[in-house]
């Protein structure tokens, strides 16, 4: 394992006896720096392998957002169609970034961005007006890519901002892993908001499975143990389906009040499938409605909604992004990603094909880091890992044997490592402490990295403005901290010029 690093973390001693880079075997070991960044072809397939068994869940569950939810009319698109997009989507987008940003980073449908497109967008117009909307989000911030906005933005992000980046995303990662698991739950017992397992008890196979795996993992990284991660969850999924094939525990089930009345599997139930191909459903594609939204609602309305989407892909992007390359030390001296115009670009492209394709906005996936935790550093891992999801385009059936239980326990492991950034902030400092506390906080406690990144950057910029170094604070964040004033008040601002 590596752990990140931040200008003035290493004396020049320590840098001049850094190792030389190895010079290229070949081809492909030229084109992706593999020798050069220090892996090798076998750890970045590994790590492409560990990154899409990480994420494969949003195969199976986009579709359950995104497929099962009627727009406006009451047209609902389906769980074949929007699985099969879904999938494609994440394949493409996801090769075009191994080859063309030439790093470690996964695309797939971006979970908060298909519930605010389902539940908060297609609820007032038809699923081709409201996928029209997020294309046209995606053409904007491409091109704010191409005119240079968007890097700009991110190199005028401070340093221990961007490490308190790294590591509220890691509390994010490791709190989705938690829930998904089952491990945390909404709680009913009043003021509560959370609690342990079901009444406060881990209940159930699975939840013991899911603790297994994650000290089977901790283990395996604690002795650093190549492939650690991916030995954890194949290692971790076979327990599950003996476990399975002999307890026949079946799906978690609760009631219309919510009441769990079956101790089960989280999303798949680890099982060998009756079918393993299955025809994909490719319809789909290039049903949007490019400005039909404008029909649909008043104009201002359906800006708010392009805003909002375009508010929340811009900096969950900027997050990721800044904290996987962190983790794999791939950021320079500066602590910037070299190269980094490229990565933002095809990640913009994804925001407007998912789109055309009706599987949601697609952008960059956090749980990139996991195949980083594991060794990958080059874009051969993603290649690898579109490769797997478009052989899950045909074989979803084995997508889904893999259980969130044994994946989420890679982002516990992975979210712990990332938390070692938090090394890096001047705590003694409370302009910077402040700043930092709550962007680490709110990600994971509102669930969004852009909450985390927009309650950061305005309380950065406030507080270094108060203490009289507003001259330390670049333009680019005053401006990017007042459009997330208005992100953050776009509600009442709604209420007040009468739109909605």
């Amino acid at each position: 394992m590596t752990f990140p690093h931040y200008p003035g973390t290493s004396s020049p001693a320590q840098q001049a006896r850094a190792p030389v880079p190895a010079p290229p075997r070949n081809g492909l070991d030229r084109y992706f720096e593999i020798s050069h960044r220090g892996s090798t072809v076998a750890r970045e397939v590994r790590g492409g392998v560990v990154t899409f068994m990480t994420m494969a869940y949003i195969v199976v569950l986009n579709p359950f957002i995104i497929g099962t939810t009627p727009d406006a009319d009451g047209l609902v698109l389906g769980i074949p169609a929007v699985a099969a997009v879904t999938a494609l989507v994440a394949a493409v987008m996801t090769i075009l970034m191994g080859v063309i940003g030439k790093y470690p980073f996964a695309i797939a449908t971006g979970l908060g961005l298909n519930a605010l497109v389902a539940f908060g967008i297609a609820s007032q117009m038809s699923w081709p007006d409201a996928m029209g909307l997020v294309v046209i989000e995606g053409l904007i911030i491409t091109l704010l890519v191409l005119t240079g906005l968007r890097t700009a933005i991110m190199h005028a992000i401070p340093n221990q901002l961007k490490a308190a980046i790294g590591v509220g995303i890691g509390l994010f990662l490791a709190f989705i892993g938690l829930v998904d698991a089952g491990f945390a739950r909404r709680s009913d017992a009043g003021p509560v908001p959370v609690q342990l397992g079901y009444g406060g008890l881990l209940q159930g196979w699975p939840l013991l499975i899911f603790c297994a795996g994650l000290l089977l993992m901790g283990v395996l990284v604690a002795r650093r143990i190549r492939g650690a991660i991916l030995i954890g969850i194949v290692v971790t999924t076979v327990i599950a389906i003996v476990v399975e094939a002999i307890a026949d525990i079946g799906p978690a089930v609760t009631d219309e009040n919510g009441v769990v009345t079956r101790f089960g599997w989280q999303l798949n139930t680890p099982q060998v499938p009756d079918d393993v191909v299955r025809i994909p459903d490719l319809a789909l594609l290039g049903n949007f409605s490019l400005f039909g939204g404008f029909d649909r609602v008043a104009v201002v309305t359906a800006m708010l909604l392009v805003f909002t989407l375009l508010l929340t892909d811009f900096f969950d992007t900027m997050g990721t992004v800044v904290a996987v390359g962190a983790e794999g030390n791939l950021l320079d001296k500066n602590g910037e990603l070299p190269g980094i115009q490229r990565v933002l670009f095809v990640d913009s492209l994804a925001a407007a094909a998912g789109g055309a394709a009706s599987s949601s906005s697609n952008t960059t996936y956090v749980e990139s880091a996991a195949g980083v935790g594991d060794g990958a550093r080059t874009g051969l891992a993603s290649v690898v890992t579109g490769a797997l999801f478009l052989v899950a385009l045909f074989f979803t059936p084995l997508v889904e044997i893999v259980p969130f239980e044994a994946a989420t326990a890679a982002l516990v492991v992975v979210g712990a490592l990332m938390v070692s950034q938090i090394r890096h902030i001047d705590l003694a400092d409370f302009s910077v402490a402040l700043p930092a506390f709550l962007t680490i906080a709110v990600m994971p406690f509102t669930f969004s990295i852009a909450n985390g990144i927009g309650a950061g950057f305005i309380s950065w910029v406030v507080l270094r403005a108060a203490s009289g170094r507003a001259k330390d604070i670049h333009p680019l964040l005053w401006i990017s901290s007042a459009l997330f004033v208005v992100y953050f008040a776009i509600d009442p601002l709604s209420t007040l010029f009468g739109v909605g």
